[in-house]
């Protein structure tokens, strides 16, 4: 019955970021760990790619002309570019529109967990030929909260868009062999459970 209404908001960018916002604490803690592993700053002369950066909430994390958000959304990114500040694309990330060794970070936040094993690897791929080799990438993606814990975690995975809610050994085998996983961690964002991925780009 929620399943209608949540595809509905989904589709009004200003009411689906002010529930997200809600159910997740005001992003406090996905905003805590880009600042923490990604560490951009003012006048930061890298360039940070945002794969499936959705209404742009992240980007003010980041220095606005280093930024670059895709989506394959344009409501999204039509509500990204008048609200936020960055470069933005429409772009699938199964083709990244960018030359090799583009980007020297890259933020994927809430994508993976949409997509099947197959396009996943296909996009992890992508992200491997476009980023520079060292780069630093943070992935968070949605994980199944501990069984006895966190019952209203668990109602929104259930209601949960995307279809492929993984445990952390299921993302780790997307990853492929290009990403050395630096740090591996659990992350509460008021009721949804992540798994946060450091990531380090291997040499060619």
């Amino acid at each position: 019955m929620l399943n209608p209404v949540l595809d509905r908001l989904s589709t009004t960018p200003t009411l689906w970021n002010r529930l997200r916002w809600l159910v997740e604490a005001g992003f406090t803690g996905e905003h805590m760990a880009i600042a923490r592993e990604l560490r951009p700053w003012r006048g930061d002369q890298r360039w940070f790619l945002d794969l499936g950066c959705g209404t742009g909430e992240f980007a003010g994390d980041f220095p606005a002309r280093r930024y670059v958000g895709i989506d394959p959304s344009l409501t999204y990114l039509r509500f990204a570019v008048r609200h936020r500040p960055g470069h933005y694309l429409a772009a699938n990330g199964e083709a990244l529109p960018f030359a090799d060794q583009t980007f020297d970070a890259g933020l994927i936040l809430g994508v993976l967990h949409h997509l099947p094993d197959a396009t996943a690897r296909t996009v992890m791929h992508e992200v491997y030929r476009v980023m520079r080799p060292g780069a630093t990438i943070l992935v968070m993606e949605d994980t199944p909260p501990p069984a006895n814990e966190n019952p209203l975690g668990h109602l929104m995975h259930a209601l949960d868009r995307g279809g492929y809610i993984r445990f952390e050994s299921d993302y780790q085998a997307i990853f492929g062999d290009g990403f050395d996983i630096v740090r591996n961690y659990h992350l509460r964002s008021g009721i949804c459970d992540y798994a946060v991925f450091v990531l380090r780009r291997r040499p060619s």
